[in-house]
Order: C-alpha cells, then structure tokens, then sequence
C-alpha cells in the first residue's frame, strides 16, 4: 500500500493522509474517485486502465505501477496491482538503524515533541523524500533524521547532497548520523557521529555519546595577549578571529536540543575551496553571524587555527602577505575533467539559476564558468 497516488489523467498528486488529499478546490474528491474506482472494478475495467500510478518509491524508481482505491475500517488505501510493486515499498532497515530511529522518537515524545519514523513528503510533482525519523517542535521547526550505516553517494540522485537539498527546500533541517569515520570527516552536510554500538546498547535509555559532529566557537582577539597564532600568517593583526573546538554531546541532548532550537546547524568557511559544516549552539551561531556576517563574507576571516599552548615564546615573525601581481590574480581554471563532476541528469545552477549538467566539489549543479567568476570574486 502507498499514501501517495499519481492521477495520470487529471496530472495530479494524491495525497490520502489528508482529508482533501491534498487538493480543497475539489470538494469531495476522495468520494469521486473511490466511488469511480469501485464502479470499473464491478464492471470489470483492468486496474491500468484506472488512471491511478503509485506517486511515491515506485514512480521514483522510474517504475510505472498501477493501482486501485479501497477503504478499511475507515481508513483510505491504494493498493498496487502487482505484489512486487508492494514489496518495493518494505524498508529493509539493520536492528542498528531501527534501533536509532525507536531512540529519536522516544528522546523526542519525552521532551514534548512530535517524532515519525520513514516519514514519505512530496517533492515537486514527480519525486518525494523520505525521512528516516522527522521531529517536529510545533513551532515550524523540522528536524529531519537520516541515520546512515552504510554507503551512501556523494554526487548525483539519492546522495546525501541531493537529498540535503530537497529536505531543506522543504522546511527541514537535515541532521544526518553515522558511526562511520570516514562520513563523519565528509563535508556534504553536518554529519555527527557515534562509536559503532550493538542494537541493545542503542536502544537502551542509559548514555549514547556523540563523540564528533559538535562544536564549541572560541572567539580570541589577535593581539598580545592571545594564546594563539595569528591565522593571517602575521604576527599580531588585531583582528577577531575563531577556533571552533571539538566537544563531545549524549545523542539525547543533540536530539532534544535540535528541536528546540538550542543547538543549530553553521558552516564555516576554511578557504575559498573548503566549507566545514558542524552543529554549534544558537548563542555561539549568533555570535559568529554578529561577528563576521554571513558565511560567503567570512571566508577570510575566520579560518581554522590550531593551538598552541604550554610556550612563552614570543610568536614567530612572518612578513606580512606581498600584494599579489596581475599575474597571480589571475582568475584560476576549475579542471572538472573528472567524472565525478557530470551529474547524470541536469539542475538549476546554485549561481545563475539555469540548467546545469555540471557538478562543484560540493555536490551542487554548477556551470564551470559560473564557478570560476565566483572564485574570482572571492
């Protein structure tokens, strides 16, 4: 069964968890096309011939499969024609996975917010998404859960990219889990990780360690008496900058304090290249956009230091940076050689808004000229 039907005649979405399916300009929609369905089905009409597709996994997968309407015990359902196209619709999921997903919803109903795991919204006319557990604190702000313990893409549809993408067009603030390091070190979205666990021990009430994903802003004057060097490369600037440090967090907290707003996502521009993404709390988010504005204004001023403690030494003189010559301000050449950087079906350019084929080294459709007068600016 599906809640999401596509009308191939009238060209449009159904939605059955809603009242009006999605559509109130049509009074009394549900009892037309019930009623229509069960009179083809009693004079025998085949069920492709009905008009109705399944609008969610199976459309998605490019598959055409039909359906028919049915009410049980007052709840409405389309049912698929075909058993297979049933089964394309069971979320096979690890004990691990299912585990997570029970902890969200729990930690979540506890605190006094709405939690729903394998959560299907529309997306546009011919896709959707679906969210492995979706807490929402009734005041507008979705946060949307991805567990992910195995591979998963980096460009192209159904990458973390892509779906990171459609969540946030969509009102949702995408926090994705792992407990694999070498997703937690990516930079396609604010990845947290935990240690890899057994299902009884995730699913246990006792403490869950976020152990990276989370971070701490040090804001530190440059001058005299800073414990750190000058990220410039010059002795003592005299400007602010910061050291986001990392800090450990229970998996609880990070759930409960998502919803509520206390702790929200940032990116931190490291170069004009690397864009670091991690969770931070909302009075250090404050502070960092009060500090340096928006991230596209910080990139050169705020980029990640390392700590030097322990040393009364007087900090290493560096000259100053030279002024660079015509010929070193030269706008680069982005090499997109790469297969990588072909995305298997076009999208709006992140920059001009037109049809792009390519990919960034972000994951966002670009074109290459685009992405050149950008770094060029910056």
């Amino acid at each position: 069964m599906a809640n999401i039907v596509w009308h191939a005649k009238f060209k449009i979405r159904l939605d059955l968890n809603q009242d009006d399916l999605g559509h109130p300009q049509f009074e009394g929609l549900w009892e037309r096309l019930y009623w229509y369905d069960r009179a083809c089905g009693v004079r025998g009409v085949p069920v492709a011939e009905r008009g109705l597709l399944c609008g969610g996994v199976c459309q998605q997968a490019g598959v055409e499969a039909w359906m028919y309407l049915r009410e049980r015990n007052g709840r409405r359902e389309a049912v698929h024609e075909r058993a297979e196209d049933e089964e394309r619709h069971q979320v096979v999921v690890s004990p691990e996975h299912r585990a997570y997903q029970e902890r969200i919803v729990r930690t979540a109903e506890e605190a006094g917010f709405r939690a729903e795991s394998e959560v299907v919204t529309p997306f546009g006319r011919k896709s959707f998404i679906r969210t492995d557990t979706l807490v929402d604190n009734g005041d507008g702000l979705k946060i949307g859960w991805e567990v992910q313990l195995s591979d998963v893409g980096i460009t192209g549809p159904g990458s973390v990219g892509d779906r990171v993408g459609k969540a946030r067009k969509l009102g949702i603030t995408p926090a994705w889990h792992t407990d694999r390091p070498r997703f937690a070190q990516r930079n396609d979205t604010q990845w947290t990780m935990s240690s890899h666990l057994p299902a009884e021990v995730i699913a246990r009430t006792g403490d869950l360690r976020v152990v990276s994903g989370f971070r701490v802003l040090d804001f530190f004057t440059c001058d005299l008496t800073a414990v750190y060097q000058c990220p410039d490369g010059v002795r003592r600037c005299g400007k602010i900058h910061v050291l986001p440090k990392v800090r450990d967090i229970m998996f609880d907290d990070l759930v409960r304090r998502t919803a509520a707003g206390a702790i929200v996502p940032i990116e931190h521009r490291v170069s004009t290249r690397t864009l670091h993404r991690f969770w931070v709390t909302s009075t250090d988010h404050t502070r960092y956009l009060a500090t340096f504005g928006p991230a596209e204004f910080a990139a050169v001023a705020v980029p990640v230091v390392q700590v030097q403690r322990g040393s009364s030494a007087a900090p290493t003189c560096r000259p100053a940076p030279t002024t660079p010559t015509p010929t070193q301000s030269a706008r680069a050449v982005l090499d997109w050689n790469d297969p990588s950087h072909w995305a298997p079906q076009p999208g709006p350019c992140c920059h001009c808004g037109k049809q792009a084929q390519l990919l960034d080294d972000l994951g966002r459709h670009s074109h290459k000229v685009c992405a050149e007068q950008v770094s060029a600016r910056e």
